[in-house]
């Protein structure tokens, strides 16, 4: 995938983790593009606001995608390296790439997509990154809980 591409993507998925920020949430982002590449959905991680514990960035965006007859050929931009329950999302839709934004900070699944066939972009993105540092530093309990830790 085109780098430069990639990155105009990740502005997407960076803007709506912001948002999720600024609502009181966990800030990770995310968007679906399509295999044409229109903006099909784009959202944040909810959990806090929806009380919803699956209301992660990468469901959100494609619950707003809407339905698709089918996702060949599509791109799940994030600001972070999805966890397994996303990843799962990607593998049962057939979901063809993901562009990540950063995986320093959570190292999710993306190793495993490309196992199986997903073409994964890590871009390891300085304001991904910062973006999570100063989150997990100022709500650690936020963070753990998002991530299953105690």
């Amino acid at each position: 995938m085109d780098q430069d591409q990639a990155r105009h993507w990740l502005r997407t998925a960076l803007d709506e983790a912001r948002i999720g920020l600024r609502e009181g949430g966990v800030p990770i982002g995310a968007a679906l593009y399509g295999a044409d590449g229109a903006l099909l959905g784009r959202g944040h991680n909810r959990r806090v606001q929806d009380g919803d514990p699956s209301a992660h960035a990468e469901t959100d965006a494609f619950r707003k995608a809407g339905r698709q007859r089918s996702y060949r050929g599509t791109t799940m931009v994030t600001t972070l390296s999805p966890c397994w329950y996303c990843s799962g999302l990607v593998r049962q839709f057939g979901i063809s790439r993901v562009v990540v934004g950063e995986a320093e900070t959570f190292r999710g699944g993306h190793d495993w997509l490309a196992e199986h066939g997903v073409e994964v972009v890590v871009l390891d993105d300085p304001a991904c990154v910062g973006l999570m540092r100063e989150f997990v530093a100022a709500r650690p309990d936020l963070w753990n809980e998002d991530i299953g830790h105690d």
